[in-house]
């Protein structure tokens, strides 16, 4: 059976909309995420897909480490935001608490992005 149509799949990062035009029109680079927790939803869901060239660009370059590992093994299941501060269109910094759920558990963090250049990067945790 083949994969079906990423213009009709849910997008991973849980906003009701397909993937093509929620968060792969970023990872496509047809847009840029114009908040902190559309880049969070967006880089979410790079993991989901596997788009390890999403996540270091969109890595403050400060931060972003030499070598990003993905685990192809695992599988994420789905995401949910549980706060954020900032972040806004307009904003410079900004935060998002999130809990992102995979195969293997749970991985919650608060997250800090910046805005650079026009777009925004994510920094680390709070």
């Amino acid at each position: 059976m083949p994969d079906p149509d990423p213009a009709a799949t849910a997008c991973p990062c849980g906003l009701p909309a397909a993937y093509d035009a929620c968060c792969g029109r970023f990872h496509r680079g047809e847009a840029t995420a114009p908040t902190a927790e559309a880049l969070m939803r967006s880089r979410y869901s790079a993991y989901a897909v596997g788009d390890a060239a999403y996540l270091r660009e969109t890595w403050d370059p400060v931060t972003r480490p030499r070598r990003l590992g993905m685990d192809a093994g695992v599988r994420w299941t789905g995401l949910e935001v549980l706060g954020r501060t900032g972040g806004e269109l307009l904003a410079a910094e900004g935060t998002v608490a999130f809990r992102a759920h995979h195969t293997g558990g749970v991985v919650t963090e608060d997250s800090r992005f910046r805005r650079a250049g026009g777009r925004w990067l994510y920094v680390g945790p709070v």
